[in-house]
C-alpha cells in the first residue's frame, strides 16, 4: 500500500476498514508524542478536537507560560499532522460515499467552531439549539464515515477499493504477459511414443 497517499493525500477512495485502521494509527501517534512529552516533563497533557480550533481562539494564547513549553512544541506539531492525516482520510472516505470533499464542513467544522464558541453565547435557547446542530451534524458524519458502505460503482473519485474481478484477479496482468515461458524442444505430448508400445 501507498502509505503517502493513504496518509496524506485527498484524491481516492478508501473503504471502511481503511478509515478505521487511520483512526487506530492517529492514536498511536498520539500516545507516542504524549509519552515524548511527559518524559520531557509536562504535567498534563492530552490532544483533543478542540485543539484543533483552539488555534482560532484569542483565549488560548492569553494562558501561555514558558513551563508549557514541551506542551506547546508537540501541539504545534502534532495537531497539523492529525488534522492533516484526518482531513485526508475523511475527504478519501466521503469520496467512496460519493460525496464531494465540501461535505467535512457540515460534519466536522462547523460542530467544531460552534463547540468551540458555544459557551460564549450562553445557556439560553440560542445556545442549545446550537449544541443540538452540533450533536446532529457529528454523529450524523460519523455515522455515515464509519458504518455505512461505499459506493458500488465506480464513481466519480475513482473505482471501488473494494471491487474484485469475477475470476478473482484482474483481467490483464502486465507482470505475467511480460515473463517469457522457458521453451520445450520436442513433439507434443500427444506425439509422444510410450515405451511399453
Amino acid at each position: 500500500m501507498d502509505w503517502t497517499w493513504y496518509l496524506f493525500r485527498f484524491e481516492g477512495r478508501i473503504n471502511r476498514a481503511k478509515y478505521w485502521l487511520a483512526g487506530l494509527i492517529i492514536v498511536c501517534w498520539m500516545i507516542f508524542l504524549a509519552a515524548i512529552v511527559a518524559a520531557l516533563g509536562a504535567r498534563s497533557f492530552g490532544f483533543a478536537v478542540d485543539d484543533i480550533f483552539k488555534a482560532v481562539d484569542p483565549d488560548t494564547y492569553r494562558t501561555l507560560s514558558r513551563t508549557d513549553l514541551p506542551l506547546v512544541v508537540a501541539k504545534v506539531i502534532g495537531t497539523p499532522l492529525f488534522a492533516w492525516v484526518f482531513a485526508a482520510t475523511s475527504i478519501k472516505r466521503l469520496h467512496d460515499r460519493d460525496k464531494s470533499a465540501w461535505w467535512v464542513l457540515p460534519f466536522f467544522v462547523l460542530p467544531g467552531l460552534i463547540n468551540q464558541f458555544v459557551d460564549r453565547i450562553g445557556n439560553g435557547y440560542i445556545g442549545l439549539a446550537l449544541a443540538l446542530i452540533s450533536f446532529v451534524l457529528a454523529t450524523w458524519g460519523g455515522i455515515e464515515l464509519l458504518f455505512f458502505r461505499g459506493s458500488r460503482k465506480t464513481n466519480r473519485f475513482g473505482a471501488d477499493p473494494l471491487y474484485v474481478s469475477p475470476a478473482g484477479k484482474p483481467g490483464w496482468d502486465q507482470q505475467r504477459e511480460l515473463e517469457m515461458s522457458a521453451q520445450k524442444a520436442g513433439p507434443p505430448p500427444q506425439w509422444r511414443v510410450k515405451p511399453e508400445a
